[in-house]
């Protein structure tokens, strides 16, 4: 029997642009053809973008992926597609339909309905009931959406019905641990099923989420036949023998380092670029400190827009040191950005001024401190107003989690990168953005003195974060077993954790609720991340 050719369009397809999805897909099914394959795939809900949420709501939105996908089977003269979009039919579902010969042949709808995490699809979507196959050059063919191959019986319905390969195609967010993850799960089911899997995942940034793509072959006997790079957008080739189930991918990129830190960095960049592009932004702006994680955000953004669609701003008081002066204008002169330095001085003296006959009787404290941080957030936001420029946020998940942040004042942004990294983290990529840049010739992105330096807001005299924080090895390790892992108290205590530090540190957690609640979006890139993903009460006795 002939190998089947198949093309894999593992691309961003973005929430509610229909007619620019519809468009793109067109394009490809071009390409696929001349490339010779019989099938192409595309990722979940490739019409609509993955998730649209309450736009699953108005009947014009529905009624106009019903008129892309009619228009798009009309592109398949000799070659079949497989097409992700909503479906209405007595209710909305999760579909795939398979385009060939200038019509919509067949059509799957997601039988496994995810309401975890990030997911809400049981609020938008009834579940199918059964495994779809189809014929496509003599080959039976499983079709199958994202949470499906996660069970196994929508596959072992798949291989009861005599097929050879499974196709999955998916919108499936990356965090840190994914793509272990979902290893491991396609490997159960081509061994549980006898059947090769193709599975086909989104590449880019939706608000919070990034899809890393990294699409996947698995052989019938469960190995990995080939395995794609994280955030790369491509089309790519694959080759199936149904004689040994075996799969071939043919000439798909690679990237140099595959390294955690290397794939995070791309999460992070990708989630920039993506939200400032699909919003309409022509660049962005950012308080530059002189610290590490304003200094990281930086080359983020670089990275992201390229330096002139980046501007940063230092706003000095009397606190601010002369390491943080320098270090600030020699990355952002390395960098090539537009930069300023704007002293807040007497602006803040202004405000104090102003609210000292109300402060009257009151000892100096964090107001006078977080003042300054506000100060800062006002002129960060009149200059975002004047110029256009979206203000990133440079806050950390570890701060974010203790509530070591001013509300209107380092919080002010409109997205934050690193919402979800930990400040631990934050270390590991700067140093490894240094290395990468050495790699290739050039030099340090990001001052080694800036980086060496112990974390400080610069708030008062000799300020350091650890006055009121633990060392952010341990508070980091705490947060995770708390944030992600859901562990107790006594549980984290019981790892050798001092009982004291544990219990402040979650305190802090569960009382800052409400600041997190007013946070700008960021990507989520750790197996829990605070938004949409880690919903608490805000106002809660249990503690």
């Amino acid at each position: 029997m002939a190998m089947l050719r198949l093309a894999l369009a593992q691309f961003d397809f973005a929430v509610g642009a229909v007619a620019a999805n519809a468009a793109k897909a067109g394009d490809l099914i071009v390409q696929a053809h001349a490339g010779g394959a019989a099938l192409v795939l595309f990722p979940e809900l490739t019409l609509s973008g993955y998730p649209p949420e309450d736009l699953l709501l108005r009947p014009s939105f529905l009624a106009a992926c019903d008129s892309e996908l009619a228009a798009l089977a009309g592109t398949t003269s000799g070659i079949a597609a497989l097409v992700g979009h909503p479906h209405s039919e007595k209710g909305v579902y999760n579909a795939a339909s398979l385009l060939r010969e200038g019509r919509v042949e067949v059509t799957a709808h997601k039988q496994a309905l995810p309401n975890y995490g990030v997911f809400d699809d049981k609020r938008y979507f009834r579940p199918g009931q059964d495994t779809v196959t189809a014929i496509i050059d003599g080959v039976c063919v499983g079709l199958l959406i994202c949470e499906d191959v996660w069970e196994p019986e929508p596959a072992a319905r798949a291989a009861a019905a005599g097929a050879e390969l499974i196709v999955v195609i998916n919108a499936s967010p990356w965090d840190a641990a994914k793509q272990a993850e979902r290893e491991a799960v396609l490997r159960a089911r081509a061994r549980e099923t006898g059947c090769a899997l193709v599975y086909l995942n989104m590449v880019g940034g939706q608000d919070e989420v990034v899809y890393d793509g990294a699409s996947l072959l698995v052989n019938g006997d469960g190995s990995v036949a080939a395995r794609a790079p994280a955030f790369v957008d491509a089309l790519l080739w694959a080759d199936f023998d149904p004689a040994t189930r075996t799969l071939r991918a043919d000439s798909w990129p690679t990237v140099a380092d595959g390294s955690h830190e290397a794939v995070l960095y791309a999460a992070l960049v990708r989630g920039i670029r993506d939200y400032i592009d699909k919003n309409g932004f022509p660049g962005v702006l950012l308080g530059l400190s002189g610290g590490i994680d304003s200094a990281l955000t930086l080359a983020l953004a670089v990275d992201a827009l390229g330096a002139d669609r980046v501007t940063a701003v230092m706003m000095p008081t009397r606190y601010t040191s002369q390491l943080s002066l320098d270090g600030a204008r020699a990355q952002a002169e390395r960098l090539g950005v537009e930069y300023h330095t704007i002293p807040i001085e007497g602006t803040y003296q202004a405000f104090i001024e102003a609210l000292t006959p109300a402060f009257a009787g009151k000892a100096a404290d964090t107001t006078e401190e977080n003042l300054q941080s506000r100060t800062r957030g006002v002129m960060l936001m009149a200059l975002s107003n004047k110029h256009g420029r979206l203000l990133l946020t440079t806050g950390n998940k570890s701060e974010m989690a203790v509530g070591y942040a001013t509300l209107y004042g380092d919080m002010c942004g409109a997205y934050a990168p690193l919402k979800d990294v930990y400040k631990t983290e934050v270390y590991r990529l700067s140093r490894w953005r240094n290395r990468d840049a050495a790699q290739h010739g050039e030099t340090e992105w990001i001052p080694p003195a800036v980086i060496e330096r112990p974390p400080s807001a610069e708030l008062r005299e000799d300020q350091t974060d650890q006055d009121s924080l633990p060392a952010y090895d341990e508070l980091d390790a705490i947060l995770a077993r708390f944030i992600e892992a859901e562990q107790s108290q006594a549980e984290i205590a019981a790892q050798g954790f001092p009982a004291d530090t544990v219990r402040r540190v979650v305190r802090l957690v569960l009382q800052n609720e409400f600041k997190r609640r007013q946070a700008a979006p960021g990507p989520r890139v750790t197996t829990r991340a605070f938004g949409r993903e880690r919903r608490y009460p805000i106002t809660s006795g249990w503690r």
